[in-house]
């Protein structure tokens, strides 16, 4: 009884419930005044129509224009309130003004820094993967930067935690997941032990991540308790709306402006394999120490000012000077970058695309998720047509069911095109990798999918003529080795029903 009881009033089945009564009597409501009220219908008709024309002049991906297109048309009487309610990325006045102060701060802060022609020494494309993220994710590119690439989080958690107890001025952190046990407690500890000690101590969660995780209003908790300033982001309401879809993805742990982490990991235990949930599970995180880790501190106090709505002054937390293993040099370039999903600017999606439409010998790449758009999806398999070795490993055992024959639904294209697939045996990969050429690699937050791609607040960091490129490479093969060949035969085989269901997800995809 006490575990019925916890479970029914546990906070994600309660939204959860309040979400789906919504819609049930938004349901009933429209089939009701539509049956009794013929006018009613019709202007439903004209609604839904005008909803369709809208969504095919906006500069959007095709995929997601077609997939609200179809269920507008097949009902609608409703679907033209759905998608007012759930789609598109519309700003009030005040969010627009508060994204472009954003902005406008990382522009101020990090604008001196640019410097992409610097990377001419190594092509012209490079000189446009740097420019484009200058100019459009406002992250500049920096050598006086060693990175340190971890093959699984079990590795990176040791170093991030003697890397926390060497602070003397501030810890930030910023994760989608943050959950009690091993992982969490270890890094909590640390974190009151410098604020008690006058470190400056930050953190933000993203609310919808921390769900299943974390109580109600912990931020509120934690700060009450400890005296650290935490907040959530986008704190997760029982309503039917557009902006409870866009949650903060990014993952930062920042520490006295020259030493800073990320990657796929979170923090919690089964991103270290403390707490076995779906296998073993093979994640990748990056350490990112020098000049570079100044552009991912802006970060995160962009969105720090954006939650608390503060204004801080950004000089103070400057490094004073680069910590030891970050010697000066230019023989490589690291660009951390971050991607806004409300600025019509798909940058996570644009890095993707750069990488592998000009990879000359080899795409490796690691995702847990493939729910590629047409765009992505056109860039791989032409990558492969044109004799570049493209290869992808994602997960064989599945977080999420319905997610993961999603995935599998996106295949036959790739495979067809001569894309090669592989599914890590051993467990769940959550790992977001690219390796390319031996010049080129990335390492960050931004998943193969539509919400990543589109929705999420995300971050990643860009290597040119990196070592650690040739690292990323080498945990690929690593990893391929421990994984199974997916092949045509076995996605041609399938029953016509499981097809059938393949089909209908890849058309529903980007609402997913």
């Amino acid at each position: 009884m006490k575990k019925l009881t916890s479970l029914i009033f546990n906070r994600t089945v309660l939204i959860a419930a309040l979400i789906v009564f919504q819609a049930a009597l938004l349901l009933v409501s429209m089939v009701f005044f539509s049956a009794f009220f013929v006018y009613f219908y019709w202007n439903c008709v004209i609604l839904s129509i005008l909803a369709v024309l809208i969504i095919v002049s906006r500069q959007t991906d095709p995929g997601y224009k077609i997939a609200w297109i179809i269920p507008i048309l097949i009902f609608p009487v409703f679907g033209w309130l759905v998608y007012l309610l759930c789609g598109g990325n519309r700003l009030s006045a005040r969010m627009r003004r508060k994204m472009q102060g954003m902005d406008r701060k990382m522009i101020e802060v990090l604008e001196q820094d640019c410097k992409a022609e610097s990377l001419s020494g190594f092509g012209m494309d490079a000189v446009i993967q740097s420019r484009y993220l200058e100019r459009y994710a406002h992250c500049p590119a920096y050598t006086n930067t060693d990175t340190r690439y971890f093959p699984l989080g079990d590795d990176a958690f040791p170093v991030m935690l003697e890397e926390l107890r060497h602070a003397r001025r501030y810890i930030f952190l910023e994760y989608f997941i943050i959950a009690p046990g091993i992982f969490w407690d270890s890094v909590l500890e640390i974190l009151k032990e410098k604020h008690a000690a006058g470190v400056d101590v930050r953190i933000i969660y993203d609310d919808v991540g921390c769900l299943p995780t974390l109580p109600m209003r912990y931020d509120r908790k934690l700060e009450a308790e400890t005296g650290i300033p935490c907040c959530s982001f986008n704190r997760f309401k029982p309503v039917l709306s557009i902006r409870m879809n866009n949650r903060d993805h990014r993952k930062f742990c920042i520490i006295d402006g020259h030493t800073a982490f990320t990657g796929g990991i979170n923090l919690a235990d089964e991103y270290i394999n403390a707490k076995p949930r779906y296998g073993h599970w093979k994640d990748s995180a990056i350490q990112v120490k020098g000049a570079a880790a100044w552009s991912m501190t802006v970060m995160f106090l962009t969105m720090w000012e954006y939650i608390r709505e503060v204004e801080e002054d950004y000089d103070r937390f400057r490094a004073p000077a680069p910590p030891a293993g970050a010697e000066p040099g230019g023989n490589h370039f690291v660009q951390p970058y971050t991607d806004n999903p409300l600025d019509n600017e798909a940058v996570g999606e644009t890095v993707y695309l750069n990488l592998i439409n000009k990879a000359q010998n080899y795409v490796y790449i690691m995702t847990p998720y493939l729910i590629v758009s047409d765009s992505v999806n056109t860039a791989l398999c032409n990558a492969a047509k044109a004799g570049v070795d493209v290869r992808i490993i994602t997960p064989h055992v599945p977080d999420k069911r319905l997610v993961f024959e999603l995935t599998r639904a996106h295949y036959q294209p790739l495979l067809e095109a001569g894309v090669q697939i592989f599914e890590y045996t051993p467990g769940f990969v959550h790992a977001k990798n690219f390796a390319v050429d031996d010049r080129y690699g990335t390492v960050g937050s931004i998943n193969l999918d539509y919400r990543s791609m589109f929705l999420h607040f995300e971050d990643g960091v860009w290597l040119c003529n990196d070592p650690t490129v040739l690292e990323i490479k080498a945990d690929f093969l690593a990893t391929q080795a421990r994984s199974q060949a997916v092949t045509l035969e076995q996605c041609r085989g399938h029953s016509w029903p499981r097809k059938f269901l393949r089909s209908i997800l890849r058309v529903v995809a980007p609402l997913v």
